[in-house]
């Protein structure tokens, strides 16, 4: 399935998703290379990169409320103008000499505050733009899309720019971002959205995902914004297939941040890549998404999204004890690209899952809550694994990483396979233009 099979809108949102992860890939490694110019103290280098990922900790399930009570393509075009001027004005301090350590870490965090809204506001409008069929298919192709702009185009594109002028990365970035806020506005006004109250333990007869009577979005509601947030969270909790699947995404998260953390020693020191090739080795694991993000659609067709779910929790399992098992580059690189296929596999096809059985008001608050949990465990992971990596080496980290995903895999497995035929059964959500 083809994007021009999704349709006009699902393709302006396809192009705004690639502008603005080109623009990503560009910014987040100048922002290091920025940040060295200006000081060597690792505190304050690392402060950089702590002030671009608590935002999601801190705000996540507020973007998510604000998702839903607003109308979402007016609010990711609002986020993305936003961001390009924060961008924007970085490119003049840069360009000026005007630029400190202060000043990256406030638009780190500044932006990445922001893209808890947008996040939440993309996650949520897709089901309006394409058939709920299709919607494994388009969330491939999103993670397809933003895997080139990202990996082959911005990441190699990014230190040239910077050699060339401190600034140039930063002022194409603001770009990016302006013409991300172009093409979402070019989207016809998605479907209607209605702001559902109760939770599954509060669903009607029909099931949770039936729409049924719900508050209109717009007003704040008894709870005011955190008790709206929170319906997302009780949302997940109360839903056997959602809450298991969040669960199982936290803990490969643990396992994937220990394992990021120290794979570039890993790779150097166990693996014996040259250190003059391991862009092309860390390339390996982009080639490996972008084949997940291109079969997810049809791997979800074929055996239905809970069973491949189970199934791809099972192919990264083999795939990532083959690589801590693996004491070559190419079979270590190999195993790491199919691991990383599994992982867009697996994020293609939780994100089609949720879009399709949470009633629209919800979805919002719903996938903030699933992100939140989600990357929680990231940090924990990055700090494990370093502490393990310094006391013992890094081949335990990489074997601790796939003990992780076998425990996933069979908590996952006994936690989705009795709900499976159920929620694959359940009614599509109803929206009205």
């Amino acid at each position: 399935m083809t994007t021009s099979v999704l349709g006009r809108n699902y393709r302006l949102l396809w192009s705004a998703a690639v502008a603005s992860r080109f623009g990503d890939t560009l910014r987040t490694p100048a922002l290091a290379l920025l940040a060295t110019t200006l000081t060597r103290d690792p505190r304050a280098i690392a402060a950089v990169t702590v002030a671009g990922q608590l935002p999601p900790l801190l705000f996540g399930l507020l973007g998510g409320a604000y998702a839903d009570r607003w109308d979402r393509r007016r609010t990711m075009v609002a986020v993305d103008g936003a961001r390009a001027v924060v961008v924007a004005g970085l490119a003049v301090l840069v360009a000026t000499g005007r630029a400190g350590v202060g000043a990256l870490a406030a638009v780190a965090f500044l932006l990445a505050a922001l893209g808890t809204l947008f996040d939440a506001a993309s996650f949520a409008v897709l089901p309006s733009l394409v058939p709920p069929a299709a919607l494994p298919t388009a969330n491939g192709r999103l993670q397809a899309g933003t895997a080139v702009a990202g990996g082959f185009l911005g990441a190699p594109l990014a230190g040239v720019l910077f050699a060339v002028a401190a600034a140039l990365p930063f002022t194409v970035d603001a770009l990016t971002f302006a013409a991300a806020a172009l093409l979402v506005l070019a989207l016809t006004p998605p479907l209607a959205r209605r702001s559902c109250t109760c939770g599954p333990d509060k669903a009607p007869e029909k099931g949770p995902t039936t729409d049924h009577k719900c508050k209109i979005a717009g007003g704040k509601g008894r709870a005011g914004v955190w008790g709206e947030a929170w319906e997302g969270v009780r949302w997940v909790r109360g839903d056997r297939v959602l809450w298991g699947v969040t669960l199982a995404s936290a803990g490969s998260n643990l396992a994937i941040s220990g394992l990021m953390g120290v794979l570039v020693l890993y790779a150097l020191g166990v693996l014996g890549v040259p250190a003059a090739a391991y862009g092309l080795f860390a390339a390996g694991t982009i080639v490996g998404a972008l084949v997940g993000a291109l079969v997810a659609g049809r791997v979800a067709a074929r055996f239905g999204t809970l069973p491949a779910l189970r199934a791809v929790l099972v192919w990264q399992t083999v795939a990532l004890t083959g690589f801590a098992a693996a004491r070559h580059p190419l079979a270590g690189g190999v195993a790491l690209a199919c691991f990383a296929a599994g992982t867009t596999v697996w994020n293609s096809l939780w994100s089609a899952y949720g879009q399709r059985h949470v009633p629209p008001g919800l979805l919002g608050r719903v996938g903030a809550a699933q992100r939140v949990v989600g990357v929680a465990s990231a940090p924990v992971g990055a700090a494990l694994a370093g502490f393990a990596g310094q006391a013992y080496g890094v081949v335990p980290v990489a074997w601790a990483a796939a003990g992780v995903f076998v425990l996933v895999t069979v908590a996952a497995w006994r936690t989705l396979r009795g709900a499976g035929s159920v929620a694959e059964r359940r009614p599509e959500p109803v929206a009205r233009p």
